[in-house]
């Protein structure tokens, strides 16, 4: 007698926390299965939001995904530790360009209140935040709002950043994987980040521990094209080893 769908199933998720993936031929040789029962097992999880698909198999899903209103209680010291390194390579004078989100509203919490900068965004949550920093120029990007974000995407937004420059940009995403990159679950997301990177001489990924190791559907940029990752992931942890050994700069807010 073989196992149920819900053993299976709970087999799968169980194995995935403890590997950090899931490769469909080596569960299915393991529990005697076709590969095809164990892949349509994983669409079952993937569409209840448990798992996410890539070739091969699967990886955890990235709770970075959930609903802004979630996100805020997701990792908050582990964002707190990030935004603080984050905050102390915004020197007076500069432009920065920050992302919409979590870390990089917390980022906004972490500037000296009497600093004088420029910050160029398409968040609103983010800008209003800054209203309170008096000497802090704020530039906000127009376009479609896209809600789940609190950001705004599209080709309007897109085209807004063409008249903007900056020292740096703080990205955020949804997953830091080393062989599925970074990533974002939204198309149009992923590509204004990918125009807002353009616009900046260094891009800094803020990678709550969270994110670490996970995967979402849309690539956003290849390591190759940011600065350094921020994080407070320790550095036994697998990703984080495998980013040093592909040369990837990781910068330590632990």
């Amino acid at each position: 007698m073989g196992m149920l769908a819900a053993e299976r199933h709970k087999f799968l998720l169980s194995r995935l926390a403890a590997d950090g993936k899931v490769i469909a031929k080596d569960i299915a040789h393991e529990l005697g299965l076709s590969e095809d029962s164990v892949r349509r097992d994983l669409r079952e999880l993937a569409a209840a939001g448990l798992c996410q698909r890539v070739y091969g198999g699967a990886l955890p899903v990235s709770p970075a995904i959930a609903d802004y209103a979630t996100r805020v209680t997701v990792e908050p010291e582990s964002k707190g530790r990030i935004a603080a390194l984050a905050a102390s390579m915004v020197h007076p004078g500069s432009a920065v360009i920050l992302d919409g989100g979590t870390s990089t509203l917390a980022v906004v919490h972490a500037l000296p209140a009497e600093l004088d900068c420029t910050v160029i965004t398409h968040s609103p949550t983010i800008a209003s935040a800054l209203i309170d920093h008096p000497l802090i120029e704020v530039f906000l990007l127009g376009g479609r709002l896209f809600k789940h974000s609190a950001v705004t995407c599209g080709a309007a937004a897109v085209e807004a950043t063409q008249a903007i420059s900056a020292e740096l940009f703080f990205l955020g995403v949804t997953g830091i994987h080393s062989v599925h990159g970074l990533t974002t679950a939204d198309a149009d997301e992923a590509a204004m980040k990918r125009a807002l990177a353009a616009r900046a001489a260094d891009t800094y990924v803020l990678a709550s521990t969270e994110k670490i190791g996970a995967a979402s559907r849309y690539s956003v940029l290849p390591f190759a094209s940011v600065a350094g990752i921020i994080t407070d992931a320790p550095a036994k942890d697998p990703t984080i080893r495998e980013l040093s050994r592909l040369g990837v700069p990781v910068l330590d807010a632990g």
